[in-house]
């Protein structure tokens, strides 16, 4: 019996020393990445249930302080990788609008009934009647003044002009740089569906990788699980999203709130997400516009992004339009531009609303955003 005591007063000792071992390496490990005891690391923002500054009143139904516990940030690929992504997946899509017109052309023989054909091929693509007739008048001239058909030549004036047709000189840059003394507001509206809670936060991810202080206002109260997504987003890079405590609560009262929260904590750029909605619901379109005057009230708004569906086609413009009216779209984001072969939707956007493709989406991974590049776009889909 003294002998068994013996051996488990010895396994005792061994697994007490182990434990010891265990907590002075996970220690260690915390001391590194600068995570404190209690094991969440804050980013700025106070601790809930805190009382906002200066005796304001909290504003009823909304969490000023959802931050992020995260032990290590994940950090977005480059920019040259996105882009390569971005010519390798719409080179794979099959485009109407490169391939199509190429096969086209390339017949031997270039009379009325191919340039009709090419025509109707560029409409095919969402490029837009006026942008394909357009495209078409300059290709024959080029053709009747040169005298050459061969599909190398065509080839070249048919990426010239569409080059020019997608207008490189439109400014696709993203305000998302402090603005004076206040953060830089970015709101991103669209349909159900389009993508808008993910491109948010992958938007976010790039912007942290460029050292910018990001906030996120999870504006869509009507669906609780859009909060969460946003917000684990959020947690996935470490930046604070702001959100109501239940769901139902005022859209416009929370945007409100993450701007406020922004300007707080001084914050570079806070983008705030809306919830899904119909474009044909006049009173859906009337709560967003209601959602971009309250926000105005603390601070300008310096984006309103579209995001659309590349595969909605002729629709997506139609949304677009509505959109615009309500809240003054100052830049588009085409998600599944590579799922779908009809790239011209691109310059059909453009033109229909007069503001520049920004980014485009490229698929599920949180790197499947990158900013669009008129040169990349062409030579992809050629």
């Amino acid at each position: 019996m003294d002998f068994l005591a013996d051996i488990w007063a010895f396994i005792a000792i061994g697994v007490v020393l182990a434990v010891s071992i265990l907590w002075g390496i996970v220690g260690l490990l915390r001391g590194r990445v600068g995570v404190p005891p209690g094991g969440a690391r804050r980013t700025g923002t106070p601790e809930e249930g805190a009382a906002p500054p200066d005796g304001e009143e909290p504003r009823p139904g909304v969490l000023r302080d959802s931050t992020a516990d995260v032990l290590v940030q994940e950090r977005p690929a480059d920019v040259a990788g996105r882009l390569y992504r971005l010519r390798d997946r719409l080179a794979r899509s099959n485009s109407t609008l490169g391939r199509g017109v190429l096969g086209l052309l390339s017949r031997g023989r270039l009379d009325e009934e191919t340039w009709e054909d090419v025509e109707d091929t560029l409409v095919s693509s969402d490029l837009g009647v006026e942008a394909a007739g357009e495209l078409v008048a300059a290709l024959r001239q080029r053709v009747l003044v040169e005298g050459v058909r061969d599909e190398a030549t065509v080839r070249g004036w048919l990426r010239e002009d569409l080059i020019r047709i997608v207008d490189p000189a439109m400014d696709r840059s993203l305000c998302s740089a402090r603005q004076g003394d206040r953060p830089a507001v970015i709101m991103v509206v669209g349909v159900n569906g389009t993508g808008k809670t993910t491109t948010i936060g992958k938007i976010a991810r790039v912007l942290v990788a460029e050292d910018r202080h990001v906030v996120l206002g999870a504006a869509d109260t009507f669906r609780a699980a859009a909060a969460d997504q946003l917000q684990t987003w959020g947690e996935r890079v470490g930046v604070t999203t702001i959100r109501a405590d239940r769901e139902g609560a005022d859209p416009a009262s929370v945007a409100f709130d993450a701007v406020d929260g922004a300007q707080q904590q001084g914050a570079d750029v806070v983008l705030i997400d809306t919830a899904g909605r119909l474009h044909n619901k006049a009173n859906l379109m009337a709560e967003l516009e209601k959602v971009k005057r309250v926000v105005e009230k603390k601070s300008p708004i310096d984006e309103v992004l579209l995001v659309l569906d590349a595969t909605t086609g002729q629709n997506g413009l139609v949304q677009a339009e509505v959109f615009s009216q309500a809240v003054k779209v100052t830049g588009i984001v085409l998600t599944k531009l590579d799922g779908t072969a009809k790239g011209g939707i691109v310059v059909g956007v453009q033109r229909r609303l007069g503001v520049p493709v920004k980014l485009v989406g490229l698929g599920e991974g949180p790197d499947d955003l990158a900013p669009f590049d008129p040169e990349t776009f062409v030579d992809a889909i050629l």
